[in-house]
């Protein structure tokens, strides 16, 4: 297809026809040239040529050789026209189009569905695939006894949340910071530095606490349940501890340096952890619990509460999503190689229309020719009897004796055969009709490669009964 196409925008055969190939004679000027008046005038005071001659005489002759040599003249020209004109034909070149057209009828639909195969393969895999991620998440629905979908969280939710644990690190940061400056020996960019060591920790390790551990409260399983349960108790010690000891650092590290302030922090937190003796620690200590147990709870629901739940169902979507793109790409790319297919055809169709109406221009013109050339004939005819008319009259005005009995014969000219065009309306016709035939066979290769097209998009449908929930995203695209 591609060759009939390539052929289709490189093929130009305009030419032009002429009805001017064949100058007429002047006769006036011949009669100049040759001296006919001059030389019948002398001849004919001779009396020359004889009364009893019986073949043209020497100015006769130059006379018909004129003629005769332009007749001949003419003959090339017309050779060497039809020449042309066969060449023009020839580079048509219809048979190769014709066997290009049967071999691209053949090649063009097994192509088509060669390439149908090879996305019913690679579908077949990626449905394989599906199924497998659709029996996992039933296995584990079933065997966790879950009776609905999965919580997952959108890119934007979780933005959302990334950003809201980066917004109270940063808050906690610059709360803790004022109060810590005041105790702190390098000032505020020291209590900064201190409090936001305090903050990462404590908004990190709740976080972790309620993503990694303590959702396995939900679980199924009675000991991965009671571990969900231990896992409470510890994020809440571990929340009071670190937020009562920045509290204690807090009050300590106002009349002690830093080494000493946290020595007397841990002896603090093991003999009287809630003694504080000012209220700015007690309000330090309850801000970061809050936040704390906000972070704590960002991780907590970060995802679905069932542990690995969200897990299966995203590798689910993901193979569905798979496999759903990879029957969109496939129907666009079968798309698109139809209606190249398609385009091409029509290019061609249209072309072959085109040379027909060549074909029946050169014909028609060629036909023309030989006319020109016959009738031109006649004019040479017509010339070198009207050349020989006043040769003769000259003569005899002149002459005494009687005139030659060839004087009032008219010259013949002997015609030149115009040979057969090599194609003719009988051709023409049924050059015609093996084009519209070859036409007609184009256009129900559009239909072959519609049906094909309509057929795969029924296979192709066809392992969506294996993997329904993928229709939806598939068929929209087909």
């Amino acid at each position: 297809m591609n060759r009939l196409w390539e052929g289709v925008r490189a093929s130009s055969h305009d030419f032009r026809s002429t009805t001017n190939v064949f100058p007429p004679l002047d006769r006036e000027k011949i009669a100049v040239d040759l001296e006919l008046r001059t030389q019948g005038a002398a001849r004919g005071r001779q009396d020359e040529p004889p009364a009893l001659s019986q073949s043209l005489d020497e100015v006769e002759q130059s006379i018909v050789t004129r003629v005769e040599e332009e007749k001949l003249t003419a003959y090339q020209v017309l050779e060497d026209q039809f020449q042309t004109y066969d060449e023009r034909l020839r580079n048509l070149d219809f048979d190769d189009q014709f066997s290009l057209i049967r071999q691209a009828n053949t090649t063009s639909l097994s192509d088509f569905k060669a390439e149908v195969k090879t996305g019913a393969n690679e579908l077949h895999g990626l449905r394989k695939g599906l199924k497998i991620a659709e029996d996992e998440l039933a296995h584990f629905k079933e065997q966790h006894k879950l009776r609905r979908a999965a919580r997952l969280s959108s890119g934007a939710w979780y933005f959302l949340k990334i950003a809201l644990v980066v917004l109270l690190l940063l808050i906690e940061t610059i709360f803790n910071g004022n109060f810590l400056a005041v105790g702190s020996q390098r000032g505020l960019l020291g209590g900064v530095l201190e409090a936001f060591t305090f903050a990462f920790l404590n908004i990190t390790f709740a976080l972790l606490f309620g993503l990694l551990w303590v959702r396995f409260i939900t679980h199924r399983n009675i000991l991965l349940k009671l571990f969900g349960l231990i896992g409470i108790g510890a994020y809440f010690a571990f929340a009071v501890i670190i937020n009562l000891a920045l509290a204690h650092y807090r009050e300590l590290a106002e009349g002690s340096g830093l080494a000493e302030a946290g020595r007397e922090v841990v002896t603090r937190l093991a003999s009287d952890p809630f003694v504080l003796t000012q209220l700015n620690s007690w309000t330090l200590f309850g801000v970061g619990l809050l936040f704390s147990i906000i972070a704590f709870l960002d991780g907590l629901f970060w995802t679905d509460p069932y542990v690995g739940f969200a897990s299966v169902q995203k590798r689910l979507n993901a193979a569905r999503d798979d496999y759903a793109g990879e029957v969109e790409e496939r129907v666009e790319l079968l798309r698109d190689v139809r209606e190249e297919h398609n385009a091409k055809v029509q290019d061609i169709i249209r072309d072959l229309s085109q040379r027909r109406r060549e074909a029946a221009a050169i014909i028609e013109h060629r036909a023309r020719l030989g006319k020109l050339f016959q009738e031109h004939q006649n004019h040479l005819e017509r010339t070198a009897n009207e050349l020989l008319t006043v040769y003769r009259e000259a003569n005899r005005k002149t002459r005494t004796a009687p005139e030659p009995a060839h004087f009032s014969e008219s010259f013949v000219l002997e015609r030149a055969t115009v040979s057969p065009p090599s194609m003719d309306e009988s051709h023409a016709e049924r050059l015609s009709r093996k084009i519209e035939q070859a036409q007609e066979e184009l256009s129900g290769q559009i239909a072959n490669i519609g049906q094909a097209f309509e057929e795969a998009m029924a296979q192709y449908h066809q392992l969506d009964d294996i993997a329904p929930e993928a229709r939806n995203g598939a068929t929209q695209t087909s």
